[in-house]
């Protein structure tokens, strides 16, 4: 069965940082793409940063382009979210995906249909 859990998440003031957990069952991280979205309230869930086993991470949001970082521990069959020098725009509930079977292309679309397996969701949230 697959699962993905997400951790990490909280309340932290404008400029700190956070670094949020997905950890896999069910399957393999290092033949899929995996990517984390986030969802601002009342906005659309879109995709922040991927990571392909193919040719690793591609960021789709401009605004956290040299603050986020996405990586994976193998061993533990876990993804991260390194999320640094956050401002109140990141605050949003912040979701870990999975794409169904294993990737053999480029980099991990972006487009949240693209994705079939889903987190519950960890909540970011950060003050001014």
């Amino acid at each position: 069965q697959v699962q993905l859990l997400e951790s990490g998440g909280g309340s932290v003031q404008a400029g700190g940082s956070l670094r949020l957990s997905c950890v896999a069952s069910g399957f393999t991280i290092s033949s899929r793409c995996m990517a984390w979205f986030r969802q601002a309230p009342g906005k659309e869930r879109v995709g922040v940063v991927g990571i392909s086993p193919n040719s690793g991470s591609t960021v789709y949001v401009e605004s956290v382009k040299g603050r986020f970082t996405i990586s994976q521990d193998k061993a533990k069959n876990t993804m991260y979210l390194q999320m640094n020098s956050l401002t109140p725009e990141d605050t949003a509930m912040y979701y870990c995906a999975s794409i169904y079977g294993p990737w053999y292309s480029g980099s991990c679309p972006a487009s949240r249909l693209a994705y079939s397996y889903w987190g519950q969701g960890t909540q970011v949230t950060v003050s001014s």
